[in-house]
């Protein structure tokens, strides 16, 4: 039997053809363009997550220190915390039906606040808060 011939190695044939560089190059560049992508995306996930977080924290804060039941009328009050402008408006409760029950102490109050972001993001809600009724005073 005889050896199996096997190709000889040349210097001159040794390396990558142009087209296998090209196709490695094009290979890499469409790789870091998804890879750049997929972090700007993700860059700007956790921007719009930090700023909705900022909004519902300036939210809570100012929920957290409104003036009392007894305190507050119809109207409004505006202000500033953390750079972050509100306002919240105070109605009396119009819907869902309901009668004011005449024997209640309690009143339902429409409260609307609005939080904007110094980038102009805003967050927005609205809730029904009991104010208890003003006793009249007896006549004399």
């Amino acid at each position: 039997m005889s050896p199996v011939p096997t190709a000889e190695w040349h210097p001159e044939r040794a390396g990558f053809t142009l087209i296998e560089v090209l196709a490695t190059i094009a290979f890499i560049a469409v790789s870091l363009g998804a890879i750049g992508s997929l972090f700007a995306t993700s860059t700007r996930g956790v921007r719009s997550i930090e700023q909705h977080l900022s909004l519902v924290e300036t939210f809570r804060l100012v929920l957290a220190n409104l003036p009392a039941r007894d305190k507050i009328d119809a109207g409004r009050l505006t202000g500033e915390t953390l750079s972050h402008r509100w306002q919240i408006d105070f109605a009396p409760y119009r819907g869902g039906g309901l009668a004011n029950l005449p024997d209640s102490p309690f009143i339902p109050q429409s409260v609307f606040v609005r939080v904007q972001s110094p980038s102009g993001a805003t967050f927005n809600a609205e809730m029904i808060r009991l104010t208890i009724k003003p006793q009249s005073k007896p006549a004399q």
